[in-house]
C-alpha cells in the first residue's frame, strides 16, 4: 500500500542514492594513514541466490590507523572457509591502498586479528607479508569447550585466560608453557591443540603492554556485530546478495562515522608512539648497496 503518502519512485530514489552513498565508501582509498592492526570477523546470513536460500559469510575487516582511530575499512559475502576467499578480500584492501610491512619500512599491516577460518593464515602470509596473525583467544576458548564440554572447560579454560593475565611478553610465554605442561597429563588433547596454537595466541606479545587487550581477540568488534545481527534478524533472508550490501553497508558507514567523529582515540598518542618504536626495532636494517668500481 501507499498509506505514508511517499511515491515509488521516491522510494527508488531514496534506495539509489543509499546504495551509491555505499558503494562509494566500500571501494574508498584507505591510503591516507596505515593501519598497524587489522580485525577480520565473519557473521552468516542466509541470502537467496538461485532460487535457494544459503547461508553466507558476511566479512568485515575493521582496522586502528597509525594515530590510534578505528576505521571500517571493508566487506564481503562469500565462503569464509577458502583460501579463494580471504585471498580476494585481502587483495581487494590492498589494492585499495591498505599500506603492507616491508624491511624498509614497517609502518604497514602489523598483526591481524581473527578467528582460525580455513584458508586465512595462507592469505595472510601471501598477502599481507610482514604482518603477524592472532588467532582470536575468545574462539579458542570456544574451541576448547567444544572438544571437551561444557563442565570440563572451565577450570581448563581458567587455566589458559592466565596466560593473559601477565604482565611481560617474556612471562606470557613462561606461563604458556607452565600451562601446556600441566595438561598434558589430564587433558592431553587440550596441550596439542596449545602447542599447535602457541605462535598464533601469542602474537600480541610483542607489542605494547596497552594494546594487548584489544587486539588478542575480536570482542572489540563484537558491539558491531551484534548490530549487524539486529538488523539481518530483521531481514531473517536477504533477497539478494546486493540487498545485503545496501543494508549492512549502510550500518558499517554509520559505524564508520561514529568512530571518526564521535570516538576519542581508540589508542593514545604516548601507546601508538611505543608501537612504531617496537616495530622500528624489530625491522632488519637494509642492506647497504655495494658498488661495483671497474
Amino acid at each position: 500500500g501507499n498509506d505514508t503518502g511517499i511515491s515509488r519512485s521516491t522510494v527508488s530514489r531514496i534506495c539509489s542514492e543509499i546504495e551509491e552513498s555505499v558503494q562509494e565508501f566500500l571501494h574508498r582509498r584507505i591510503d591516507h594513514t596505515w593501519f598497524p592492526y587489522l580485525f577480520l570477523d565473519a557473521t552468516y546470513l542466509d541470502v537467496r541466490h538461485r532460487g535457494r536460500v544459503v547461508s553466507q559469510a558476511l566479512v568485515v575487516a575493521t582496522g586502528v590507523s597509525g594515530d590510534g582511530r578505528r576505521e571500517i575499512l571493508g566487506m564481503a559475502l562469500g565462503d569464509a572457509e577458502t583460501t579463494d576467499f580471504w585471498t580476494e578480500f585481502l587483495r581487494g584492501l590492498r589494492d585499495r591502498g591498505l599500506k603492507v610491512a616491508t624491511d624498509a619500512d614497517p609502518l604497514g599491516v602489523a598483526l591481524v586479528t581473527s578467528d582460525a577460518h580455513a584458508g586465512l593464515k595462507a592469505a595472510v602470509n601471501a598477502i599481507l607479508p610482514g604482518s603477524a596473525w592472532q588467532r582470536c583467544r575468545v574462539h579458542f576458548a570456544r574451541n576448547v569447550t567444544q572438544k571437551i564440554g561444557s563442565a570440563r572447560s572451565k577450570p581448563v579454560n581458567a587455566l589458559i585466560s592466565t596466560i593473559f593475565a601477565q604482565t611481560t611478553s617474556e612471562a606470557v610465554v613462561a606461563q604458556y608453557q607452565a600451562v601446556t605442561d600441566s595438561l598434558r597429563g589430564s587433558f592431553p588433547e587440550i596441550a596439542a591443540m596449545l602447542e599447535a596454537a602457541e605462535p598464533d595466541l601469542t602474537a600480541f606479545a610483542p607489542l605494547p603492554r596497552e594494546h594487548w587487550q584489544k587486539v588478542w581477540s575480536n570482542n572489540p568488534i563484537e558491539r558491531l556485530n551484534r548490530e549487524i545481527k539486529r538488523r539481518a534478524d530483521v531481514v531473517q533472508i536477504f533477497p539478494d546478495r546486493d540487498s545485503v550490501t545496501r543494508l549492512i553497508g549502510a550500518v558499517l558507514q554509520e559505524q564508520h562515522e561514529e568512530w571518526s567523529y564521535g570516538e576519542r582515540r581508540y589508542f593514545s598518542d604516548t601507546s601508538m608512539r611505543k608501537l612504531v618504536h617496537i616495530l622500528n626495532e624489530h625491522t632488519e636494517p637494509a642492506r647497504p648497496e655495494l658498488y661495483l668500481t671497474a
